[in-house]
């Protein structure tokens, strides 16, 4: 498993499968993954489908910076978000907790 075949697969399977959960992210947020398998990928919830593109988008209201072996272990529970942010492993910029908790419910 790689950040791609989340981002890409895995979060539009999950949206498509809850609806709900993109309308109560309802932002446009960047992943920017580093290591091996990692690239910039915009997750844009305010659409109906077509969620995620590869590259960043300017419009984006968070960045999300993580490895791509954080991001793997972070989906397969391997790794617990909360600690990866504490640990400086998982970054927001800018920090939105509220925003950062409804994305914990698709990841």
């Amino acid at each position: 498993m790689s950040a791609k075949d989340i981002i890409e697969n895995q979060i539009p399977e999950t949206l498509k499968a809850k609806p709900e959960l993109a309308k109560d992210i309802n932002a446009v947020i960047v992943f920017d993954v580093s290591g091996e398998g990692g690239g910039k990928w915009t997750l844009d919830t305010t659409k109906s489908e077509g969620w995620v593109t590869e590259g960043a988008a300017d419009n984006a209201k968070m960045t999300i910076s993580v490895s791509n072996d954080d991001f793997v272990k972070i989906r397969e529970k391997k790794l617990n978000a909360q600690m990866a942010a504490m640990q400086g492993k998982l970054k927001f910029k800018p920090m939105d907790m509220g925003l950062a908790m409804k994305l914990a419910k698709l990841l």
